[in-house]
């Protein structure tokens, strides 16, 4: 990562706040998005105790404008941009098809499917060959089905793997990678921007829950989540694009 510079969203905590973390401790120069500046000055101030630079920028991924300029300023501030991860994301509302609104829906979308590519969108012009886009899924939507009501969320993860592939197929030729990866139960916040409504919603049948094969019950981290994004967005992985890749312990072979 020495010479890098690397934009990462939803940096604030979690898999964006290690993957910043880590990028600039292995030498990025990292711009943190995401929609809490004191989290975000916060976390920029451990990398710059670390030897690292790094900015903090307030941008709602699902507003255009707002992430069109991060980006501007990271190529302004930096020299350009190598390193893309398109980590923030929220679970939304969990609820049945009865009791899940229209409009809670389209938020999930919008931040999670709809902020991904507008992040992406922004920043492919400026990505040289070599350059490496890292989206954050989900196990949810790709290989479990299990968590009743997550309706919108399942959706919204399973978009951005196809956006994935899309987009690795398409910007291959401009030698731009393209992966996504799928983490299971890990120690982040997410579950703080989570309106659980789907007590009401039984499937008449039973399947394992709780156990992670790897573990037990002990979910995965956030730094072991940031070794595959920095995995992925260096040159150790130059043939590697229009992957997924599930980082869970083998949990959703299990829960699936």
């Amino acid at each position: 990562m020495q010479g890098r510079v690397a934009l990462v969203t939803g940096a604030g905590s979690g898999i964006g706040e290690a993957s910043a973390r880590l990028l600039a401790e292995r030498g990025a120069k990292v711009t943190l998005v995401g929609r809490t500046e004191s989290e975000l000055e916060e976390v920029a101030e451990k990398i710059r105790d670390g030897g690292g630079e790094a900015i903090a920028v307030v941008a709602d991924v699902s507003d255009s404008d707002a992430v069109a300029a991060a980006v501007a300023l990271t190529v302004e501030r930096f020299g350009g941009l190598d390193v893309v991860v398109a980590n923030a994301g929220v679970n939304g509302t969990w609820a049945g098809i009865d009791n899940l609104s229209v409009e809670d829906f389209r938020s999930t979308i919008d931040i999670n499917l709809v902020g991904t590519f507008v992040t992406i969108k922004h920043a492919v012009p400026h990505l040289p060959r070599g350059g490496s886009v890292v989206v954050t899924a989900s196990v949810n939507g790709t290989r479990m089905f299990s968590n009743t009501g997550a309706s919108a969320y399942s959706a919204s993860k399973a978009g951005q793997v196809a956006l994935t592939k899309m987009l690795a197929v398409e910007l291959g030729p401009r030698g731009i990678r393209v992966n996504v990866i799928c983490p299971g139960a890990i120690d982040t916040e997410i579950s703080d921007n989570t309106e659980i409504e789907n007590e009401d919603v039984t499937i008449p049948v039973e399947f394992p829950r709780g156990a992670i094969p790897l573990t037990g019950k002990t979910p995965g981290t956030s730094a072991q989540v940031a070794e595959l994004v920095a995995f992925l967005a260096s040159d150790a992985a130059s043939h590697i694009s229009g992957t997924e890749v599930w980082i869970d312990g083998a949990q959703s072979l299990l829960q699936g």
